[in-house]
């Protein structure tokens, strides 16, 4: 996707479930951190967004 469209900035999507108890463990949090991995944690309930991380 990068080569066909480098202008697209890519997110992971996760459930605020799985980031609130496994992206906020140190390893986990820190390869986020060090790969500069965007974020989007959304609400399955309510189907929102609750927070975007650059």
């Amino acid at each position: 996707m990068r080569r066909e469209e480098p202008e697209r900035i890519l997110y992971l999507a996760v459930p605020d479930l799985t980031y609130n108890s496994f992206f906020k463990i140190d390893f986990p949090a820190s390869m986020l951190q060090e790969n500069a991995v965007k974020l989007m944690v959304y609400n399955v309930d309510v189907e929102e967004v609750v927070q975007w991380q650059n």
